[in-house]
């Protein structure tokens, strides 16, 4: 194949990885259950002024599967951490000793499991859509290299290794899907 084509492969890869991290994120967010300190990676904190992200004024441990601890740097963030875990609104009730902030993760019911599992999957598909229309978008391009002179033959063997691409693009999508559908249903 020519520059062109491998450019465009090229292209079409990056933003089909691109679509793969953005579920990876999208459903790190989605808690399962289970404490897990990226549960609160959305969190910012009034830092002297400065927004900052919690993770980059405390640590933060998970105990065990149903808490997480919040040791702050500096004692006087504890309240401000506890008011920033309230306002976002993740479902958390912190509870401030003095030293750390306690949040105990609580057990996911089973309409809340399924709640989620429909979140995961529309997540998934918004995924698949994307793929599909990065697929679309490189052959259409492809085809427009065609007009410009490129041969037929070439564009042929462009579609099909896209295809490929994007069937094994989808298959990432699926497997995600799968063991966060797996890990929000298991109790």
């Amino acid at each position: 194949m020519n520059d062109d084509i491998d450019i465009l492969y090229s292209d079409a890869e990056k933003k089909m990885e691109g679509a793969i991290s953005h579920l990876s994120r999208e459903l790190s967010n989605i808690r399962a259950g289970k404490a897990d300190p990226q549960m609160l990676d959305s969190i910012m904190v009034d830092y002297y002024g400065t927004k900052t992200k919690l993770s980059q004024v405390s640590n933060i441990n998970t105990p065990d599967p149903r808490s997480i601890v919040i040791q702050p740097w500096e004692k006087n963030m504890l309240e401000v951490i506890e008011k920033a875990i309230l306002t976002a609104n993740l479902g958390f009730n912190p509870q401030n000793d003095g030293a750390v902030i306690r949040i105990n993760v609580p057990q996911l019911t089973e309409e809340r499991r399924k709640e989620l599992v429909k979140k995961v999957r529309n997540e998934g598909e918004n995924s698949r859509v994307s793929v599909r229309n990065i697929r679309r978008d490189a052959i259409d391009s492809a085809k427009k290299l065609e007009k410009q002179g490129l041969p037929e033959d070439d564009v042929k063997i462009f579609e099909k290794s896209i295809q490929e691409l994007t069937n094994k693009f989808t298959d990432k999508i699926e497997e995600l899907l799968k063991n966060k559908e797996d890990d929000i249903m298991n109790i």
